[in-house]
């Protein structure tokens, strides 16, 4: 009888640890509308939520989502805060010498720049870009004047306030503030990026290809095209 009773607690231990394999965090910032950001009830929203959680089905894997500022997003991965990250990233060379990526998800998605006047010069004034953005490198490379900051929502709030002329970041994040005290879409806009994909610890080389077959099948059937779509966050596949 006691080894009956070892034997069945060892089992449901075994189970438990499956169980947990099959468990992924995956990292957002919950910040950055209308790929993710925090509705009302203060739940992870918006289209990098509905497409986790329908990547994670396919996968046959259960989702738990962890929000987590821009900044450290990729240094919380690393030490393994979570197992993955599906935040609007845009894959690079450079990220891709610290982690793994996925395929992409969606195509690049133009930058645009924001004003509070449509005759601004960008090459001429001050840009704001969120840190660590494929943004913020490129104002650095054209040698432009750029003041970064953590949240995209302080980029905006720079323009509006006379801290910065015009504000670069992805133009489906920038349709979501055009309008508002004034800010207006200049009709410049820049092709930088490869695309946006979930990033993976180098280690993680199963997990990557769980993700690459699901988003895969949804290229397939057309689901993801219908998801992209309906939030408006890129051109489709």
């Amino acid at each position: 009888m006691k080894k009956l009773i070892v034997s069945t607690a060892a089992l449901a231990l075994t189970a438990s640890f499956a169980m947990a394999a099959d468990t992924v965090r995956l990292g957002t910032e919950g910040a950055y509308a209308p790929w993710n950001f925090v509705n009302d009830a203060g739940e992870i929203d918006g289209f990098e939520r509905e497409l986790g959680d329908e990547l994670c089905k396919r996968a046959e894997l259960t989702c738990e989502w962890v929000k987590n500022e821009w900044d450290t997003i990729i240094p919380n991965l690393v030490s393994g805060n979570y197992d993955a990250i599906i935040a609007g990233m845009s894959i690079t060379d450079e990220r891709d010498e610290v982690i793994d990526f996925t395929q992409p998800y969606t195509p690049p998605d133009p930058s645009a720049y924001a004003a509070m006047s449509a005759d601004v010069d960008p090459s001429a004034g001050v840009v704001a870009a969120q840190a660590t953005t494929i943004q913020a490198a490129f104002v650095a490379e054209q040698g432009w004047t750029l003041v970064e900051f953590a949240t995209p929502e302080e980029t905006v709030a720079a323009v509006k306030n006379g801290e910065a002329d015009a504000v670069l970041a992805d133009k489906s994040f920038l349709d979501t503030m055009v309008g508002a005290d004034g800010l207006v879409m200049l009709e410049r806009m820049e092709a930088i990026g490869g695309g946006v994909g979930m990033g993976i610890r180098e280690s993680d080389g199963d997990l990557r290809a769980k993700f690459d077959a699901a988003i895969q099948s949804m290229k397939d059937d057309g689901t993801l095209n219908t998801m992209i779509a309906k939030w408006e966050v890129s051109s489709q596949w």
